[in-house]
C-alpha cells in the first residue's frame, strides 16, 4: 500500500514584486513530503529549517537563554547566546524579549535533539516589525541566485556588508555561501532581483568538503586455468608416485608474487603466504605449519618443483 507522509516545515515566501506590503522573513523551505512506495523514500530537505512564532517565555540558563516560542499549537524552544545574531527585519540589531514576533533559522544539516518540545540553535533569529523589510536566509550560488531560484541579488556600493566571524568580506565573498539578505524592493521577474540593503555572511557554517571515494580496485585477472594446466601436462617428474611440477612458472601464472630464497621460495598474493623449503614436507601457510605428501625439490637447474596437490590450493 502507498502512503504518503507529510512534514511540516514552512513554505518559503514567493518574492515576487516589490516588497511593499507586510514585512517578511523566508528561507529555502519548502513543505517536505515523504513518499514511501516499495520501502523507497525521497524527502526534500531545506537549507534552513524556519521556525516562527511569538516568545511566550525567557529562561536564563548557564549554556544560553532559553526561548519558549509558540505559533498556534506548535511549541519551540530557541537557544540563543552572546554569539547568536538577532536583528529585526530591517537589518537593526535588537535583544530579544517576552512578546516579540520572531523568525528563526537553523542550519537543516546540524546535528539536532531527539527531544519534545524541539529545540533550535539557530544561526539568525529575525524580530518582525511593522517596518518595511524582508528578509532571505539562504544559500546563494555564484550567479547571487538562491537555492529556489527565487531571488537573485544585485549588489551595489551602498550595500552594507559584514560577516558572523566578524572578518572583513568583500563583494566576491558573496558568491556561494549561506547569506542573511535584507531587502526592501524586488522586481517581478523570475528569480526576482532586488539591491539588498544590508547583507551578512554566514562564514561560521562549515562548509562540506567533497568526499574523496578510493577508487574500485582493479579487479585482478582471473587465473589461466588452461595455461596452468599446459604447464603441468608439459613439464613434471613422477617422485615417489606423486607428480612434481615447478613452482615458480605456476604460481607466477597464478598471480603470485615468488621471491627466491636459498633453499625455496617465498610466494604471496594478498593476505596469502607461503613459504617452500626444498627437502621439507612442512610447508608455511600464512602462520599455520602444512605438510606436503612428498617434499619439494630442485629437480632442474634452478627449478624447484613441488606436488600437483599443491596447485589446487593455490586456485582456491
Amino acid at each position: 500500500m502507498k502512503m504518503t507522509k507529510v512534514v511540516p516545515f514552512a513554505m518559503s515566501a514567493l518574492l515576487l514584486g516589490g516588497a511593499f506590503g507586510a514585512p517578511t522573513a523566508s528561507a529555502s523551505e519548502v513543505e517536505a513530503v515523504v513518499t514511501n512506495t516499495d520501502n523507497s523514500e525521497q524527502q526534500v530537505q531545506p537549507v534552513f529549517i524556519k521556525v516562527t512564532g511569538t516568545i511566550d517565555k525567557v529562561e536564563v540558563r548557564e549554556n544560553g537563554t532559553y526561548y519558549t516560542v509558540i505559533d498556534g499549537d506548535n511549541t519551540n524552544i530557541m537557544i540563543a547566546n552572546k554569539d547568536s545574531l538577532v536583528f529585526d527585519n530591517t537589518g537593526k540589531e535588537v535583544k530579544l524579549q517576552k512578546g516579540d514576533k520572531v523568525s528563526a533559522y537553523s542550519y537543516a544539516k546540524k546535528p539536532m535533539l531527539a527531544i519534545y518540545p524541539p529545540q533550535y540553535n539557530p544561526e539568525v533569529i529575525i524580530v518582525e516589525t511593522e517596518e518595511m523589510g524582508s528578509v532571505e536566509v539562504d544559500f546563494f550560488n555564484k550567479d547571487l541566485v538562491d537555492t529556489e531560484n527565487n531571488l537573485k541579488l544585485n549588489v551595489g556600493e551602498d550595500m552594507k556588508l559584514v560577516s558572523a566571524s566578524g572578518r572583513d568580506v568583500k563583494m566576491d565573498d558573496l558568491k556561494e555561501q549561506h547569506l542573511v539578505v535584507f531587502y526592501t524592493i524586488a522586481t517581478m521577474s523570475i528569480p526576482a532581483q532586488t539591491p539588498p540593503s544590508k547583507v551578512i555572511v554566514l562564514d561560521t557554517i562549515e562548509k562540506e568538503e567533497p568526499v574523496e571515494v578510493d577508487p574500485e580496485p582493479t579487479p585482478e585477472p582471473a587465473p589461466n586455468k588452461s595455461a596452468v594446466e599446459d604447464i603441468i601436462n608439459k613439464d613434471f617428474y613422477e617422485v615417489e608416485g606423486t607428480k612434481m611440477v615447478p613452482l615458480r612458472l605456476i604460481a607466477e601464472e597464478l598471480g603470485f608474487k615468488v621471491e627466491v630464497t636459498s633453499k625455496g621460495a617465498i610466494i604471496s598474493k594478498g593476505a596469502l603466504s607461503y613459504t617452500i623449503t626444498r627437502g621439507q614436507k612442512e610447508y608455511g601457510y600464512n602462520k599455520a605449519l602444512r605438510q606436503f605428501k612428498v617434499a619439494p625439490a630442485l629437480l632442474e637447474s634452478g627449478k624447484t618443483y613441488v606436488p600437483v596437490e599443491f596447485v589446487e590450493e593455490l586456485m582456491k
